[in-house]
């Protein structure tokens, strides 16, 4: 896919083609314990991740008789719009889900679990009863600056989101930036653990990032914001060389 996409050709804008295709969503559920909830900045960086996990694992790879358990169903969600919804979880909750199919990411603190991709309105009992509203998450400080030979998914500055808005914008940020990178260098970042780092762009930057080139996504407007609106530019370093 272009980063240059049309917004009738983006896999996350309304009124796409990809509407045609049956439609499944990537489940993303995070953990938030009445005690200690995570960071911000760390559930949103791991939420990143565990998209990039899922991408790049075994299960979801393959054709054929070297087809993984998940390929199909991960086709399936890639050939469509897509969708990736956040829910949060604790206690019993988080242990049921935990039992389900997925992989857990550990941050910092934060623990988020990917799930494969289920039909729009197919989702497992144990993950449609969780909650959406709710994952209002702060850091408790200031971030550090990014690495600056790490990825870097800059946030709109404009925009307030939700925690699990926020994750989920992030999520796809990273997959823009997977789809982008040759193999060699997918192969470098997942051996290397993703590291990437979620940071709000300084206002005055955000313009230049958007027209720079690099990986945009631009949302749906289901939630929280206005369709079409710019949330999240994927600057890796590798895509400043293409």
């Amino acid at each position: 896919m272009s980063t240059q996409d049309t917004p009738s050709d983006s896999p996350f804008r309304h009124e796409s083609p990809r509407d045609e295709a049956p439609q499944f969503v990537l489940p993303l559920v995070v953990r938030i314990e009445k005690a200690e909830p995570p960071a911000r900045t760390d559930a949103l960086e791991t939420a990143a991740r565990a998209v990039l996990v899922m991408l790049s694992d075994e299960r979801s790879l393959g054709e054929g008789d070297d087809e993984g358990e998940w390929a199909q169903v991960m086709r399936d969600w890639q050939d469509a719009r897509i969708r990736k919804v956040v829910r949060r979880a604790r206690g019993a909750e988080w242990r049921k889900a935990s039992a389900l199919p997925g992989i857990t990411v550990t941050g910092k603190a934060a623990e988020v679990r990917v799930f494969p991709p289920v039909p729009l309105d197919g989702w497992p009992k144990e993950l449609a009863k969780l909650q959406v509203s709710g994952t209002d998450l702060d850091d408790p400080v200031d971030p550090d600056a990014p690495d600056p030979l790490a990825p870097v998914l800059w946030l709109n500055p404009e925009l307030g989101m939700s925690a699990g808005k926020a994750m989920a914008q992030a999520g796809h940020g990273a997959q823009l930036a997977w789809w982008e990178l040759s193999d060699a260098d997918r192969k470098a970042w997942r051996e290397a653990g993703f590291p990437l780092s979620v940071r709000t762009a300084d206002p005055a930057a955000w313009r230049e990032l958007t027209l720079s080139g690099l990986p945009v996504v631009r949302d749906a407007g289901f939630t929280e914001i206005a369709p079409g609106s710019c949330t999240v530019v994927a600057d890796h370093p590798a895509l400043h060389a293409v």
